[in-house]
């Protein structure tokens, strides 16, 4: 009788990020938490006796290549132009993937969400045109349209029980359709004084990329190597970096080499030569022959597009997004009074657009949407719960403060803008706790 034999250990970290939508939500709420963690951190360096130091590391220049090909930027660029270019590139495999097998893979599960996104996007944009239509600002009315669903998810991941999984789902979907719109805000929006031969560059370098995906090459190195030429053309075209990300995204094979029937037998059949009864004991090197096969096979099985994904996520949620937070969160608010800060026209319109405007817009459309029966209400979830998810929508935090920075050149708006940023967010956190709390079911 052949010895029991364990190819792969069952408490390895990878294996959680191959579980489904439920580790996937461990790993944002785990992220928002550090996000809050380095967004006090940055706050608390700039407001101390050693904010210069804070202020000044970030305009440091960071110089990569020599010569000809050499890109020099401080290093607050090189976090929002570079780091955050994976961040959208992952958001990108995520629509991609939401679109293709998710919950936004049929027109019957995708209009609520889609609905409220909508929503979610029209009503604050409106409100803070409604504030800042007579002033110089009215160019941030794409600030307050974003959801973080890091942060979001880490507050339901906090109730417990008492959040549904479908609710966590709706939230999940929701929020990535945010990040659609917000890319495109992005793409269209802060787009200017556009190099054509950049752009020219760009765009063959999105056909080759799309003439492998059709030629089935699968190999990682072929999408990364052109994917960072790619980022180059954008850096150097007037359209910004980060939408790269987006786009190379759309191109990386979702199809897998070998299908799961196909995989289950072949692996069998791997296994079953190496342990037949009738046979010895298998050597080390029988062993490492079947692992290795079963390696390869694993990778047929998979596709690149999730295995980048599952490659990514941890580093963009434990390192990139704090990252961000820590170089875009910080506000000396010792020069400014805060409620001078706060009754400034930007920072009015956007937390009115975040913290009215998201919870109104989500509600409102997501009612219309499931009143009219075009859409269903999420399974074992009531209508406050909806509501207070809507709540959860109005923190911005991430993409907020992204396109906070790219609405604006003066400093200090900017700091109005990061000021009615965080109040909107933490009052939404805080108000949509409370009330899913009390309106969720008590744990069992």
């Amino acid at each position: 009788m052949a010895r029991p034999y364990n190819l792969l250990p069952s408490n390895r970290p990878v294996d959680g990020l191959l579980r489904p939508i439920q580790s996937f939500m461990k790993m944002e709420a785990g992220s928002g938490v550090l996000l809050l963690t380095m967004a006090l951190v940055a706050l608390v360096w700039a407001n101390s006796p050693w904010s210069a130091t804070y202020f000044d590391f970030w305009k440091i220049q960071f110089t990569v290549g020599a010569g000809s090909f050499m890109i020099q930027k401080p290093i607050l660029l090189w976090v929002n132009d570079g780091l955050m270019a994976l961040f959208f590139f992952l958001v990108g495999l995520e629509i991609k993937r939401e679109v293709l097998t998710g919950e936004l893979s049929s027109p019957r599960q995708a209009v609520l969400p889609f609905a409220a996104a909508i929503g979610g996007m029209v009503v604050p944009a409106g409100l803070y045109a409604l504030v800042t239509g007579n002033t110089p600002f009215l160019s941030g009315w794409g600030i307050p349209m974003a959801t973080d669903i890091a942060f979001a998810l880490g507050i339901l991941a906090l109730l417990g029980s008492r959040a549904p999984v479908s609710l966590k789902i709706f939230l999940t979907a929701l929020a990535i359709i945010d990040d659609l719109g917000a890319v495109l805000v992005i793409a269209f929006l802060y787009t200017h004084g556009l190099n054509l031969v950049a752009i020219a560059i760009g765009g063959a370098i999105l056909v080759a990329l799309a003439i492998g995906n059709r030629l089935g090459i699968q190999k990682t190195a072929f999408y990364v190597v052109l994917g960072i030429f790619l980022w180059l053309a954008f850096l150097k075209s007037g359209v910004h970096a980060t939408i790269a990300g987006v786009l190379l995204a759309l191109t990386i094979p979702a199809k897998r080499q070998i299908d799961v029937g196909s995989f289950k037998d072949k692996a069998g059949s791997i296994l079953g030569s190496l342990f037949h009864p009738d046979k010895a004991l298998p050597t080390i090197e029988d062993e490492q022959h079947a692992v290795h096969a079963l390696e390869v096979l694993s990778k047929g099985a998979s596709t690149p597009l999730s295995r980048m994904e599952h490659a990514l996520h941890g580093w963009v949620a434990f390192v990139i997004m704090p990252v961000f937070a820590l170089a875009n969160a910080g506000v000396d608010l010792r020069s400014i009074p805060i409620l001078e800060a706060l009754v400034h026209p930007v920072a009015l319109g956007i937390i009115l657009g975040l913290f009215v405007g998201k919870q109104v817009g989500v509600a409102l459309f997501s009612w219309v949407a499931i009143r009219l029966g075009l859409a269903e209400m999420p399974k074992d979830v009531t209508w406050p719960q909806l509501y207070g998810v809507a709540i959860l929508t109005g923190i911005g935090f991430t993409m907020s403060l992204f396109i906070g920075g790219l609405s604006f050149d003066d400093p200090e708006i900017i700091d109005r803008a990061k000021a009615g940023i965080l109040t909107a967010s933490f009052l939404a956190g805080i108000v949509g706790y409370v009330l899913l709390r009390k309106v969720g079911p008590e744990p069992k």
